[in-house]
């Protein structure tokens, strides 16, 4: 997939959820489905994991390339990291890492905060992937928590399905 699909998969993803939670009741942006996160949790949760990933395309190339590798490996194409992201949730049985481990209920007063956030960060995404060459893309790998270490590429088309399955769930659940 080529750089300016992959903003613009970033962009209708992204819009499809914004559209979404903007239009649920707000009680649910505190009170989830029982046994899970509310759509507050949900859209903090994205904006927790897209974050880190903007921080570390703003680091010297160099720098990502000294701390993380380079890929030994082809760039695998956006059907297949889905699948290997399905895969990997199911063995890990619904696990969750990093900051999203013991995440508190964002308040209602911090929806309008907290989705103006995950858009600035999904432009910023966009913006730096259509900046970057599609040799680093390509070559320049970031450790993944659940995924082990991918390619740049396949992190941003990971970070779109991300959006993607965060939205069905609120879809379906709430």
């Amino acid at each position: 997939m080529d750089k300016e699909s992959i903003a613009e998969l970033l962009e209708s993803k992204h819009q499809i959820l914004i559209d979404v939670l903007s239009s649920q009741d707000d009680e649910k942006w505190q009170q989830g489905p029982e046994g899970k996160w509310t759509s507050g949790q949900q859209a903090l949760h994205l904006l927790q994991s897209i974050k880190p990933l903007n921080d570390a395309l703003s680091l010297p190339k160099f720098i990502i390339k000294y701390r993380f590798g380079t890929a030994n490996r082809a760039v695998r194409d956006y059907a297949t990291v889905v699948n290997r992201y399905q895969e990997r949730l199911q063995e890990s049985k619904g696990i969750v890492y990093g900051p999203s481990k013991n995440m508190k209920v964002p308040l209602l007063k911090d929806k309008n905060y907290i989705l103006n956030r995950l858009q600035v960060e999904n432009k910023k995404l966009q913006y730096k992937t259509r900046k970057l060459s599609d040799k680093h893309l390509d070559t320049l790998i970031l450790p993944h928590p659940l995924m082990g270490k991918m390619p740049l590429r396949e992190i941003i088309m990971w970070t779109a399905y991300h959006v993607e399955h965060h939205t069905k769930q609120l879809q379906e659940n709430y």
